[in-house]
């Protein structure tokens, strides 16, 4: 029997954490390991718990936005976190490169729900394709994401992913300066383009600038992804981002 996912919920909303509740619930697999309403009962919940995963708001009474992220992940650096914010600020992607997920709250639930177990578990590679440290190699990154989505009646996604991928494996070449590989996983309600390379730092996104030609693919990729982040590894980093889908998982 597998075990559940512990979850800890940080809203000082009673309704938003009812409604995650009951879709926790009924989904199953999942344990309730706490609720709290303020920042200062979220760090003292997540210090003693050390639950699997936090579904956090930014928006809370005592401690706001950057402040209440850093301390939720200072006070358990295990625990992954996902915010579930009202608001979609102007540095949403300081929190995506941080943060485990970023889900807005209009967003559908099922799609909050499918992350949190995709970040929790470990999901199953369904496309894996090593590249080269050549141009050429982005074609290729493209090719598999088109063969990839026709077998799973997901073409309708090609050109955004197409231009996704294009981006990452882009900044992979010209940052990393290295090979690197293309991963792509199909979750319930979306698909996840993963990039991994063996370079060092961390991309940041760049604002539009009528001098600069380039910098600006992490902004593309923010706008036409639903979730997208960065996370470190022994042999370099990977870049990933997930487009909805809206159909039933056939993978």
């Amino acid at each position: 029997m597998e075990i559940p996912i512990r979850v800890l919920l940080v809203d000082d909303a009673v309704d938003v954490r009812r409604l995650v509740r009951t879709a926790l619930r009924f989904r199953g697999g999942f344990e309730l390991s706490g609720e709290a309403s303020t920042a200062a009962q979220a760090v003292e919940l997540v210090t003693a718990l050390q639950p699997d995963v936090v579904v956090l708001d930014l928006g809370l009474p005592d401690l706001a936005g950057r402040d209440v992220l850093t301390q939720v992940r200072e006070a358990a650096p295990a625990t992954k976190v996902v915010v579930f914010s009202g608001a979609d600020p102007d540095d949403r992607s300081w929190y995506e490169e941080r943060a485990a997920g970023y889900v807005l709250k209009n967003d559908d639930l099922d799609y909050l729900v499918d992350l949190l177990v995709s970040v929790v578990r470990p999901q199953r590679a369904v496309a894996v394709l090593d590249l080269t440290q050549d141009l050429g190699s982005v074609r290729e990154a493209r090719s598999l994401v088109r063969r990839t989505l026709a077998q799973w009646d997901l073409a309708h996604l090609d050109d955004e992913a197409s231009l996704v991928v294009s981006e990452l494996a882009t900044n992979a070449l010209n940052h990393a300066r290295s090979s690197y590989q293309v991963r792509i996983y199909h979750n319930p309600s979306t698909i996840r383009i993963e990039v991994r390379d063996g370079g060092a730092g961390t991309p940041e996104p760049q604002s539009a600038s009528p001098t600069r030609e380039g910098g600006r693919g992490l902004l593309l990729v923010s706008a036409l992804s639903v979730s997208w982040g960065l996370e470190q590894t022994r042999e370099g980093k990977v870049v990933w981002a997930e487009l909805a889908h809206g159909v039933a998982a056939s993978a």
